[in-house]
């Protein structure tokens, strides 16, 4: 799926942009799914995941919220699809390193226009460490994700730095002096385009201030034979394999 000079450039900066993943009507079509998933989901639920963390490092975001749900395949058949849809694992499985590709969790998010809530910049790997870091992010575009609609920023190369000692106070985040939203690198991003990158490269978001929300899957994957480094995170449809099989779960001598 991944050309040699897309592995190349993930191997240095922690980070690829895969254009056109999808197709814009697939795209369309998914956009569709989760705003319907979070208006049915909202009449029962505060689905406001903003971080309180989020309001001290960016002060427009008093006022912001972001809606998000977990494990959205339990939901809707849809995701269910894309969660196994060739050109997502394949492009997957070229960033991991592996042949075999398994589900951590997937989360869906939506930036409301005007006030969709920003991510101080974090890694994800403090809240779920595994042994050889092969944990990787797909945030899959539903629609533009221009600068000026919150996209993801990240610090090209911070991979290489192992996990960081992170503040702990309303969700994950590094130093905010240190690591300002703004300084980030942004990722813009056309509908059906699909951000790859490791747990450990630092990324966050600003404010959506536009007049359309920002509509994004994100789906976490890991090589099946990296274990986690302690047991914690765990969430329905952990383990699941996307593509090719899980080596762990063959009987004793069989190959």
């Amino acid at each position: 799926m991944l050309n040699d000079e897309q592995k190349g450039f993930y191997r240095e900066n922690g980070y690829v942009l895969v254009k056109g993943l999808l197709t814009l009507e697939e795209a369309a079509l998914y956009r569709r799914e989760t705003h319907d998933l979070a208006a049915r989901l909202s009449l029962h639920r505060n689905m406001d995941a903003t971080w309180g963390s989020a309001r001290e490092a960016v002060p427009e975001a008093k006022d912001t919220r972001i809606m998000h749900c977990h494990n959205v395949q339990f939901y809707s058949a849809a995701f269910s699809r894309l969660l196994v849809h060739d050109r997502l694992t394949s492009a997957a499985a070229d960033v991991i390193g592996s042949p075999n590709v398994q589900l951590h969790h997937t989360k869906m998010f939506i930036k409301p226009p005007e006030r969709g809530s920003p991510f101080p910049m974090h890694q994800d790997a403090p809240y779920f460490p595994h042994d050889r870091h092969s944990m990787i992010a797909a945030i899959i575009h539903f629609d533009s994700a221009p600068i000026e609609k919150g996209c993801v920023r990240v610090v090209p190369g911070s991979h290489k730095l192992g996990i960081l000692e992170h503040d702990q106070g309303g969700g994950w985040h590094l130093p905010f002096a240190q690591y300002p939203i703004d300084s980030a690198v942004p990722c813009e991003a056309e509908p059906g385009d699909a951000l790859f990158f490791s747990y450990l490269t630092i990324h966050g978001s600003g404010v959506n201030v536009s007049q359309e929300a920002r509509t994004t899957l994100l789906v976490q994957m890991r090589d099946p034979e990296d274990p986690p480094t302690i047991k914690t995170h765990e969430s329905r449809g952990q383990g699941m394999m996307l593509r090719g099989f899980d080596p762990l779960s063959l009987p004793r001598g069989v190959d």
